[in-house]
């Protein structure tokens, strides 16, 4: 069995498009305007069947459904830390 420092590390760059201030928001839909790290699971769901967009949206809605459905939202929280945007709530 393989050292726990052996394990793939996330990509930082991209988890940060996912969070505010900078990262990307839901161009469309129910949830438009919605930073994709808020998108409830079901949404996520529901693109999952019926197909995540092409490009660079379907690559982050792919990455925040897997980590929402793998109990991988920690991997967010030190990077949600730094953003002014969950501080002044």
């Amino acid at each position: 069995m393989p050292a726990q420092e052996d394990a793939p590390q996330p990509n930082a760059a991209l988890l940060q498009q996912l969070i505010p201030p900078d990262g990307m928001k839901m161009p469309f839909g129910k949830y438009k305007d919605y930073f994709l790290c808020d998108l409830p699971v079901s949404y996520l769901e529901w693109f999952q069947r019926k197909g995540f967009p092409r490009r660079k949206l379907g690559v982050l809605l792919g990455t925040i459904y897997e980590i929402k459905i793998n109990g991988l939202t920690y991997l967010l929280t030190p990077l949600k830390g730094k953003s002014n945007y969950y501080n002044k709530k």
